[in-house]
């Protein structure tokens, strides 16, 4: 079954601004990443797939249900992890995620147990009874995950999951989903403007720009013959591409990431010099096929 389709999908608000135009597109089962731009109208997107908000004009299916009229029915089938801090600090989280699932319409006894369940899943079962007010950045993100996984959704729709994570915090976060689309069976949409970040773990990618579709294919689809370096550090990135420029390799800024083109092994050498030149953290040197960012980039010109 196709887990969402849109046919024209249109939404416009009340001051005159429309998040989403004429929007036709259908997101096959698996892990897709849907990437833009901060105010592209992805997260109006997962509001109207969620049937929280109205569409202007335009269908919408969500795993065969039409969200204007079944919401609560797709709700108690799709997990939503938001991007804002919206957690009770003064909860522990094993009752707050209890309390989630018990919403979802689990009986008590099958709450508390799918809560411990769901909080281990995500790294937290050993302090699922600390207040969630004393919790990391990152612990905050995963109680997020863990409500939305634990009454056992057919569907994950996840806004910035890394949001406000440090880079070894996004790393393990882009792994448990990852880990969650793989082995749990849960097909997953991750909502980011992090488009080298979404890129690594999803089977599709579907790319809106000013509410409109750029493109939706398969990851395998947009690979190209020429192999790129994703080169990240924890601080100087500005500094790095600075001395890169000046050793004749032009970068290119994706996210957190600089992509330097792959002209030989002496790519990586000179690459390795600067960062150990400047003293700076390397967090991540790996090499892709994939330039989606650059296929979008052209993309986005062609529209404009």
């Amino acid at each position: 079954m196709t887990l969402i389709t849109t046919e024209l999908l249109t939404k416009r608000y009340p001051n005159g601004v429309t998040a989403l135009s004429d929007l036709t597109v259908d997101v096959e089962p698996g892990i897709v990443g849907l990437v833009g731009a901060n105010g592209a109208g992805k997260s109006t997107l997962i509001k109207i797939l969620l049937g929280l908000l109205p569409p202007t004009s335009g269908g919408v299916r969500v795993l065969g249900l039409d969200p204007t009229t079944d919401g609560e029915q797709i709700r108690a089938r799709v997990g939503y992890m938001p991007e804002h801090d919206c957690l009770p600090p003064d909860l522990v989280a094993a009752e707050f995620v209890t309390h989630m699932a018990r919403i979802s319409g689990l009986p008590r006894t099958t709450a508390r147990e799918r809560a411990s369940e769901a909080l281990r899943h995500v790294g937290l079962y050993e302090e699922r009874y600390r207040q969630i007010g004393g919790y990391s950045t990152g612990m905050k993100q995963r109680v997020k995950l863990a409500q939305a996984l634990v009454h056992d959704p057919d569907l994950l729709l996840l806004d910035e999951p890394t949001n406000g994570l440090d880079p070894a915090g996004r790393d393990a976060m882009l792994a448990l989903v990852h880990r969650i689309g793989t082995e749990f069976g849960i097909s997953v949409v991750v909502c980011s403007h992090l488009l080298g970040e979404v890129e690594r773990i999803c089977d599709s990618l579907v790319a809106i720009d000013g509410g409109r579709l750029l493109r939706s294919d398969r990851i395998s689809a947009m690979t190209t013959a020429t192999d790129v370096l994703a080169v990240e550090v924890s601080e100087g990135t500005q500094e790095l591409q600075a001395r890169l420029a000046a050793l004749g390799l032009a970068t290119t800024p994706d996210g957190h990431a600089l992509i330097v083109p792959l002209g030989g092994d002496e790519t990586y050498d000179v690459v390795l010099g600067a960062i150990a030149d400047l003293d700076l953290p390397l967090h991540r040197l790996d090499q892709r096929r994939h330039r989606v960012a650059e296929l979008f980039r052209e993309e986005r010109a062609n529209v404009h």
